[in-house]
């Protein structure tokens, strides 16, 4: 028999369900199954449950035909279960490195029917808050069990479903399931702890219980909050029916529930003002229904002031002194925060000039309406026409010319710009205007932190790329490669985007992780690809003839990705020896990253067989005139990859690069085409044609299913009438 088995709902959590199944499946014991339960997800969950269950027997995927909400979605992976134990892992937390062998000989060395582990609190601003399993076991209990009567401080743990090994058989003789609706662990953990007479404590971290930042329902008002008061009904209930065995249990469950109504009424992400009296007069009933005959202890201190206010049903005593209580803290505060903010605004006030002056002036524009037939765009920090927002642009001319286009640009690449592209120069009054005006605005990166969103404004993120390496919050985690950001900053600026535009549903669960905020996802493909999938083979022709490259010629294109922890990199690389080795035929293309050289004039060598392209306008141009694309762990492949040509990853510093960076995925493992780590190797791989044999055609074929199935030309229209047109997705 199976020794554990995981069962995992998914419903909407496309961004973390990867690191969930990674943490189980990537872990040092592999006597375990994995019950993925699909809750008719309206992202892209299922689909990565069908991809982690193709590659891995160990998970089975249920798909349910109809969302059934997490405590049934938990009854039907129990039903499909058959490990010796079950454990509820939700979908966006993740199990802590090497933990399962410690748990699996706590198992074994005990036969608990119940084993409770410890778990952090893991925030979004990468900030982690242990449990209080410490304090209420400030000396590990060890390899023994206990019930809860023997050890009552057992309540005092987290009551949900996911810090907890259920035996199975035990679970099922009980015959409890989960109920439905939201506070589902509820009447699930209680009656267990009951129930249960062999319970095991393991004093080590095996949960990472994520924080998110939206999404969650301790951050969601309303009155679903109301569900918690049922689920506690079940629990006293269960209680009668177990009577006489437990009734001298019931005070110490009696005041958990009210410790737990306290909770929940006491956190205003969850119950707002409006429902507050109600909420309170539900806890005064239940107060006087399930209290014991012989009382309880009643807490002390200013928690025993509330416990006594909810028996009275004293809603608006209780009411003023929480006010009082608020406005305290608030005054606190403001306090130090004032004190915190003297030396800034000091520094502030010594700051004069143009762009003051100018600051002013978009204050002052802010005051006036928006604009309702304006778009701003813009593109890689005002380097000119390019990427997403340029085709997004032209495609808007086309379907919306009642809609006023506006692209800002650096006053040095204002040249770069095509004929009829109406601009506005970055730091100018009219782009200080446009930003405050504009009722559109789309950027493939972001606006200046200064920029305020705007009430019926649309911003649109359109980024640039399908991420290989991390980004956003999660380079909380690669401080080498987050050098210089601000990530409060980031988060304001995430907070003003409206619609997020993907290139593919795996860049959307990345998004959703990296960047979270209440923004709309636009599984749309990348607009800048349009052009690569719709360009004719008279188009190719004559760009090739434009570069100076024949019918006969193989080009390729070499484009690798910026390392920000290694300011300078080139990597080991030799132009010279790399087209002389190829023969006379081949041409070879270098183009840096847009953070290098993109200044400069493109360079010949070698009797103009190496050419550097960093300062070409169009990277699409180049794309259609290569042969082979030659990359490290640069989205260029993702785009290249619409095209169907081969594509070779050279990485001669693959392990250092994801140490350092972090990366989404293995490039090396999951590759586009064929794979070199050295030069040497990259040599042989053109000289004996693995470059584009069966092998690499395979691995490209499966690459393009994954990434590439939403570029099929009509990207930037898909965006345009969604965002500019309004129309429906």
């Amino acid at each position: 028999m199976t020794l554990i088995s995981f069962v995992v709902p998914a419903f909407k959590v496309e961004g973390y369900l990867r690191e969930c199944l990674d943490s189980i499946l990537g872990q040092p014991f592999t006597d375990i199954e994995v019950i993925g339960v699909d809750d008719h997800s309206p992202d892209s969950s299922g689909e990565i449950f069908a991809e982690y269950a193709a590659r891995d027997p160990r998970v089975t995927v249920v798909a349910l035909p109809e969302n059934v909400g997490l405590g049934e979605a938990r009854n039907i992976g129990l039903d499909r279960a058959t490990g010796e134990y079950v454990w509820f892992v939700d979908s966006d937390d993740w199990l802590a490195e090497d933990c399962l062998p410690a748990v699996a000989r706590r198992l074994r060395d005990t036969n608990p029917e119940l084993l409770i582990v410890d778990h952090v609190r893991s925030y979004w601003d990468n900030s982690v808050l242990g449990s209080a399993m410490r304090e209420l076991f400030p000396n590990p209990p060890g390899a023994v069990t206990f019930s809860l009567r023997e050890r009552p401080e057992l309540v005092g743990l987290l009551h949900t479903a996911w810090n907890k090994l259920v035996r199975r058989d035990f679970l099922v003789e009980l015959g409890l399931r989960f109920g439905p609706g939201w506070y589902e662990d509820v009447s699930f953990t209680y009656p267990l702890l009951l129930a249960a007479e062999r319970i095991g404590v393991l004093d080590l971290v095996c949960v990472n219980y994520r924080q998110r930042r939206t999404g969650a329902i301790t951050r969601t008002r309303g009155d679903r909050h109301f569900e918690v008061f049922p689920h506690w009904q079940r629990v006293f209930e269960l209680m009668d029916e177990w009577a006489p065995s437990v009734d001298d249990l019931r005070p110490l469950i009696f005041r958990r529930m009210i410790w737990h109504y306290l909770t929940v009424l006491g956190n205003g992400d969850r119950i707002g003002t409006k429902l507050r009296p109600a909420f309170f007069a539900r806890m005064a009933a239940d107060y006087r229904r399930w209290l014991p005959p012989g009382g309880y202890p009643v807490p002390g201190g200013a928690e025993g002031v509330k416990h006594r206010l909810v028996a009275k049903g004293q809603w608006r005593t209780f009411s003023a002194l929480r006010t009082v209580h608020l406005v305290r803290g608030r005054l606190q505060d403001g306090a130090r925060a004032g004190r915190r903010a003297v030396l800034p605004r000091a520094r502030q006030t010594a700051r004069f000039g143009r762009d003051t002056v100018l600051r002013g002036y978009y204050q002052a524009q802010l005051r006036l309406p928006i604009d309702q037939k304006l778009a701003l765009y813009a593109a890689y920090w005002y380097r000119g026409y390019a990427c997403n927002p340029a085709a997004i642009h032209a495609k808007a001319r086309e379907l919306a010319p009642h809609i006023r286009g506006v692209f800002v640009v650096r006053r040095d690449r204002v040249a770069s710009l095509p004929p009829g592209v109406e601009y506005v120069v970055a730091g100018s009054a009219a782009y200080y205007r446009a930003l405050a005006r504009a009722k559109w605005l789309v950027n493939n990166v972001n606006y200046p932190d200064f920029v305020v969103k705007r009430p019926g404004s649309v911003h649109i993120q359109t980024h640039h790329g399908t991420p290989v390496k991390v980004m956003g919050l999660d380079q909380q985690r690669y401080p080498t490669g987050a050098v210089g950001m601000e990530f409060s900053k980031l988060l304001h600026r995430i907070d003003r985007w409206d619609f997020s535009v993907s290139s593919n549903t795996f860049s959307t669960q990345m998004w959703d992780r990296a960047y979270p905020a209440n923004y709309t996802a636009l599984n749309t493909g990348y607009p800048r690809n349009d052009r690569l999938v719709t360009a004719t083979a008279e188009e190719i022709a004559t760009i090739r003839a434009g570069l100076g490259f024949g019918p006969d010629d193989r080009v390729v294109l070499y484009a690798p990705t910026h390392r920000e922890h290694l300011p300078g990199y080139r990597p080991p690389f030799d132009p010279a020896e790399f087209v002389e080795a190829l023969g006379p035929q081949t041409r070879l293309m270098m183009r840096s990253h847009y953070f290098h050289d993109r200044d400069v004039a493109g360079s010949v060598s070698t009797a103009g067989r190496v050419r550097d392209m960093s300062a070409h306008p169009s990277v699409e141009d180049l794309y259609l005139a290569a042969d082979v694309l030659v990359t490290d762990y640069s989205s260029a492949m993702f785009d290249y990859g619409t095209l169907d040509r081969p594509i070779v990853i050279y990485a001669p510093d693959w392990d250092a690069y994801r140490l350092a960076r972090g990366v989404y995925f293995d490039v090396t493992a999951e590759p586009p085409g064929a794979v070199a780590r050295t030069f040497p190797d990259l040599l042989d791989l053109f000289r004996s044609g693995a470059v584009e044999n069966d092998a690499a055609a395979k691995a490209r074929g499966h690459f393009r299913a994954r990434f590439c199935v939403l570029d099929d030309g009509r990207a930037a229209e898909r965006v345009v009438r969604r965002t500019l047109l309004g129309e429906p997705g």
